[in-house]
């Protein structure tokens, strides 16, 4: 093989060849573009135009071929849209006649202050809003992503994290006026009411998901005071914090241990419904001819309703819930607490 073809290197992709592009821009241009990203997306890219600043002229020629290849694909219809129907529309209608006709057809939006949310970390969210009423602390969490929304539930006063929890989870359309005060709050600054269509956050899935973050005593503990306030939404939560497709995240031991007390028929009919990567792992757990016998078993039966795959991925979360109650296992994802 010639020496050449040898020392090739491999293409860059994905936030490589981003950060490569971005690298060949001046200072100004490059500003523009990361000023339109979200926070981890400029975190992302920083890393990467790090990782590639001694890149060789090969790979420089390959992002960009891999840039203009993508580029050949797309059409500039939607790039400045807004301003184009703007402008079109007040030359044909006149500007009050514009005006009237693109407040009810132009899509709702928001120059929500709540993106600056996404870029003050934890301790200054929650010192923002400690002093605020309960459900302004609701709307505003329900407007993180979960990780970072447990640590402000966390550094909040204890007093009111299960109150803001069933909040969240009980949390209905929120009112442009609302998301308006959430504005002023964040702006410190009048705010001009807006009317529109209602933001819908909330609901036990996002309590559940920000649960999930919340490190193991406070779980217990918000979640014990939100069974006594209401039964049915703590085991709403409960439910949807955990759930058949996070099995995957058990170590190889807790799994084992899971799957040697669970019915080989609950099993089967449970792993109909699961992804390859779960069934390998599980499988992984279990002896060789355990396994083959289940991996059989799911090869023969024929369609199975999918009410009965989601009854028996119940009865293995519930007694895997059990058994973690118990200290038997533990069901990963909280493993960072110690005691």
């Amino acid at each position: 093989m010639p020496e050449a073809a040898s020392a090739t290197p491999a293409a860059l992709k994905g936030s490589a060849a981003a950060a490569v592009l971005l690298m060949l821009f001046n200072e100004d241009e490059a500003a523009q573009i990361l000023s339109r990203l979200e926070p981890d997306e400029v975190r992302q890219l920083g890393n990467a135009m790090y990782d590639v600043a001694d890149v060789e002229v090969d790979e420089v020629n390959q992002a960009l071929d891999h840039f203009v290849s993508k580029a050949k694909k797309r059409t500039t219809i939607g790039y400045g849209a807004t301003q184009h129907i703007r402008g079109a529309m007040t030359k044909a209608l006149g500007e009050e006649r514009a005006e009237t006709i693109l407040a009810r057809i132009t899509p709702p939006t928001r120059s929500t202050q709540l993106e600056m949310l996404k870029w003050m970390d934890a301790k200054e969210i929650a010192s923002l809003i400690e002093a605020e009423h309960p459900q302004i602390m609701a709307i505003v969490l329900a407007h993180l992503e979960a990780p970072v929304a447990a640590d402000v539930l966390q550094l909040l006063p204890a007093e009111y994290q299960e109150e803001i929890v069933y909040r969240i989870a009980t949390l209905g359309p929120v009112s442009n006026e609302a998301l308006d005060d959430l504005e002023q709050l964040l702006m410190r600054g009048p705010a001009t009411k807006k009317q529109g269509a209602a933001s819908q956050r909330g609901g036990t899935i996002e309590a559940a998901a920000i649960m999930n973050n919340v490190r193991k005593d406070n779980e217990q503990r918000i979640i014990k005071a939100l069974a006594k306030r209401d039964k049915m939404i703590a085991q709403t939560i409960e439910e949807e914090m955990f759930v058949f497709d996070n099995l995957i995240d058990m170590d190889d031991k807790n799994l084992g241990t899971l799957m040697r007390t669970v019915d080989s028929q609950v099993l089967v009919v449970a792993l109909k419904g699961a992804n390859e990567v779960l069934k390998a792992k599980i499988f992984a757990c279990m002896s060789a001819r355990a396994a083959q016998a289940i991996a059989d078993e799911i090869e023969e039966r024929g369609p199975i309703r999918l009410a009965e795959v989601i009854d028996a991925q119940k009865l293995i979360i519930g007694t895997a819930r059990r058994m973690a109650d118990a200290g038997t296992i533990m069901l990963g994802g909280k493993g960072n607490d110690f005691v």
